[in-house]
């Protein structure tokens, strides 16, 4: 490919760091795609021969066969994708193939065909982030008037829904959807004709090969165009982001499987066992996905340090961009994946759910805010009122709506009858009518708009 300038070829050692095709044949399908559009246009505009561009076009598409039916071969000699695919269509049609390549460089090329996948990556992240609110659409629907303990700092602190608590992560769900979005938006620029880095005196029709590939246009400066690897980061950030929901998502629900907590029995086909302890069931799904944050926040990083302090326009360094991005987005698609699915199949234990919002002194909250809407006390006086009633119930072993009336009323003889109708979770969870709150009705509206955005059907 370069040897004319070389007197000798690669050692072993320079044949092994270089070649990248071990990775970059993922980008097959991208760098034919990329390559057909370029052809056309270089037979339409009359930079090849019609015939020349037709031969070529005709060997493309049968190497694309060959690809999908045997996958591509690993020659380290020929480096990449880029030259695998060429020196094979060279094989087919002969010196014609050499013509392909005009006007454009392996800079460009890579650009575009990288691009391409992660555009295409960006969009499955999407489709699987829209399955996954789906499910937690419908299961926050079955259960939005279940009662369960919130929690600030793991400490009970007021009742919620099961179903309140679900939606959270459709909130967080919806704006990963939407930083792919944005990532998509940024992306949808074809750097293909930037060439190495100059651009190219041939009369080539950029703006023709961007709606071939489906972009919007053109990139705008060609060194910056094959430079540029912001539409990867742009990816792994959200995907970074994605993960650590998915992450807090799986941690509850590990918590919330074990034995302690007892609310959550998740599927058995998303679970193991012990080798030797045969009571177990371990949530190692769940786990996994929490553990894979980690190296999907790590493939971020890595590309950061890797694009950090490079110069304008194309180094060597920029081949180690492809690793990071293939590992993040086979790990998010896995992740998404598992998650949807244990949502969709776990089983809630509605039952130990209350018994644990009834036993953590959770409406106590709602105790203070009775004194200030009906004795008309400041906020923080009604708070001191409210610790001193739950020290008592906490020192009698009861709860707060079984404290007696006198013994209230011993505290601040403010407090009437009145104030027993407040204390239960049932009453607390209800009371929260605040848009965006935890009673079961406005849950519900939150699951019908969410319904109408996805296009679920009722």
């Amino acid at each position: 490919m370069w040897g004319g300038r070389f007197a000798a070829g690669p050692s072993a050692i320079m044949r092994e760091i270089n070649a990248s095709i071990p990775f970059d044949k993922a980008l097959w399908r991208h760098d034919i795609a990329a390559s057909q559009a370029h052809v056309a246009m270089l037979g339409a505009r009359g930079i090849v021969a019609a015939d020349d561009a037709r031969a070529i076009a005709a060997g493309l598409a049968q190497i694309a066969a060959e690809y999908e039916a045997d996958g591509v071969p690993e020659d380290w000699d020929l480096e990449d994708i880029h030259m695998t695919t060429e020196s094979r269509l060279a094989a087919l049609i002969g010196p014609v193939a050499g013509r392909l390549h005009t006007a454009r460089s392996r800079n460009d090329q890579v650009a575009a065909d990288f691009r391409m996948w992660v555009r295409d990556a960006s969009r499955a992240a999407d489709a699987a982030l829209a399955a996954f609110q789906t499910v937690l659409v419908e299961r926050a629907d079955e259960h939005a008037a279940t009662i369960m303990p919130g929690f600030t700092h793991l400490q009970t602190a007021q009742p919620v829904t099961l179903g309140h608590h679900l939606m959270a992560y459709y909130e967080m769900a919806g704006r990963d959807r939407s930083r792919f979005g944005a990532a998509l938006a940024r992306m949808d620029e074809c750097p293909l004709g930037a060439a190495a880095l100059a651009g190219t005196g041939f009369p080539i029709d950029r703006h023709a090969v961007a709606a071939a590939l489906g972009f919007a246009a053109p990139t705008a400066n060609s060194l910056d165009s094959v430079s540029d690897r912001d539409f990867a980061l742009d990816y792994l950030a959200a995907a970074a982001q994605c993960a650590l929901h998915l992450s807090r998502l799986a941690e509850e629900l590990i918590l919330w499987a074990s034995q302690p907590f007892g609310f959550a029995v998740l599927p058995d086909d998303l679970s193991t066992g012990s080798s030797i302890m045969p009571q177990k069931k371990n949530p190692d799904a769940a786990e996994l996905v929490r553990g894979h944050s980690g190296r999907i926040v790590g493939a971020l990083m890595s590309l950061m340090m890797t694009m950090k302090g490079l110069p304008l326009a194309y180094s060597k360094d920029m081949q180690d961009d492809k690793p990071p991005v293939f590992e993040a987005a086979s790990l998010l698609d896995l992740s998404l994946a598992a998650m949807t699915a244990m949502i969709a199949g776990t089983t809630f234990r509605a039952d130990r759910m209350r018994a644990a919002a009834e036993a953590g002194y959770a409406t106590a909250t709602d105790l203070a805010d009775w004194l200030v809407r009906e004795g008309g006390i400041p906020f923080r006086e009604a708070h001191h009122i409210t610790g001193a009633a739950v020290k008592l119930a906490e020192s009698r072993g009861t709860a707060l709506d079984q404290v007696a009336l006198a013994d209230l009323q011993a505290i601040d003889p403010r407090i009437d009858a009145r104030v027993f109708a407040a204390l239960s979770v049932d009453a607390s969870v209800a009371a929260r009518t605040s848009y965006g709150g935890t009673a079961p009705g406005e849950v519900r509206k939150r699951v019908a708009a969410a319904r109408q955005a996805l296009g679920m059907t009722e």
